[in-house]
């Protein structure tokens, strides 16, 4: 069985996509490693010999699949629709070529030290690890401080059984986590920005049910796509006369909803609220993203990548593009964000790494 780390030393990696949405529970990690081989080796699927499976991963319902040739990963990829089918289990799988870089990687600081008592900070955190078990928890600081890493979704589970925890013990909210996130596909320079901003109040992220207002908290690419890609954020609004209160900070945008002032309209706040974070749990786990690093480059390649992006986005409608000083985002489905980037590098005339 070959490592993740071999995978990427290697030329592995160009013969390798990441698998994600595999059932987790309903049976053993060796079973569940056969069945995902089996569907990807069959040819109805755009398969063919599978060279190796890496399952489980250190991201819940993440496995990486390496085939024998480059091209079958590549057709992989192309298929739009993956399901595992097995015992009435029906699972709908994303796969991604494994240099795109999956929504899973969140970093959290969280700062224990208004529980006071080691004993019962300690307690929690047992607690906390027996909850969220597929969260990585770094070890317990003397300051009450410690980080934990797993998926966004995951980390928004966190700070809501931290939320009852906090109500619990002392009756009211207190400053005590901040969302930091440290993605592999950021550049260094952006991870240390978010780094020296992640000591917010957690007050900005708390919801306030005060009348007709509802806070909620999405991935900052998830909520760009789901907002400048996806008719249904601004119709969803109008159909309700609800206003949004949006504050981009780094990778988590917080959205305040509120009832149009003078609004006829039943108080719909809740409902909208609702509707906004199933679209975008659904987004999480569909999207990717793919960055290309502008910094260290001379003036005429910046320019190239630009006029490359700038070109392919009238074909490539159903991805958002992101132009930043320092690099380009784009977000969009799998197969969409692989193909864009292999364009992109073929019209600059590049090798697709």
């Amino acid at each position: 069985m070959a490592s993740i780390s071999n995978v990427k030393e290697s030329k592995a990696y160009k013969r390798t996509v990441v698998v994600a949405g595999i059932p987790v529970g309903r049976f053993s990690n060796q079973l569940m490693a056969t069945l995902v081989k089996s569907h990807f080796q069959d040819i109805e699927n755009n398969g063919g010999e599978v060279e190796d499976v890496i399952y489980p991963t250190r991201t819940e319902g993440v496995a990486y699949v390496t085939f024998k040739e480059k091209k079958v990963a590549e057709n992989v990829i192309r298929k739009k629709k993956h399901y595992l089918e097995k015992k009435a289990v029906l699972a709908e799988l994303t796969v991604s070529h494994f240099s795109e870089k999956v929504f899973s990687s969140v970093h959290a600081i969280l700062d224990l030290s208004v529980f006071q008592s080691q004993d019962t900070v300690v307690n929690l955190v047992m607690d906390l690890k027996k909850k969220l078990p597929t969260l990585c928890f770094s070890t317990l600081e003397p300051n009450g401080r410690l980080s934990v890493q797993g998926s966004f979704l995951t980390v928004k589970r966190l700070k809501e059984c931290l939320l009852l925890k906090v109500s619990s013990l002392l009756g009211k909210n207190r400053n005590f986590i901040s969302e930091g996130k440290t993605w592999n596909r950021s550049s260094p320079e952006r991870s240390l920005q978010r780094s020296n901003n992640s000591l917010e109040p957690l007050r900005t992220l708390v919801p306030e049910t005060a009348g007709s207002r509802e806070t909620l908290v999405l991935d900052t690419d998830v909520f760009l796509y789901l907002k400048h890609k996806c008719r249904f954020y601004e119709c969803t609004l109008k159909k309700f006369d609800v206003l949004s209160q949006e504050k981009v900070d780094g990778e988590i945008t917080t959205i305040c909803l509120k009832n149009a002032q003078g609004s006829s309209q039943p108080n719909h706040v809740k409902q909208v609220k609702q509707l906004i974070e199933e679209c975008s749990h659904s987004l999480h786990f569909k999207l990717r993203k793919e960055t290309f690093i502008l910094e260290g480059k001379g003036n005429r390649e910046k320019r190239n990548v630009k006029l490359a992006c700038e070109e392919l986005s009238s074909r490539y409608l159903k991805v958002l593009i992101n132009f930043y000083r320092t690099h380009i985002d784009i977000i969009g489905s799998s197969s969409d964000t692989y193909l864009f980037k292999k364009e992109v590098m073929k019209l600059i005339g590049q090798e697709v790494s």
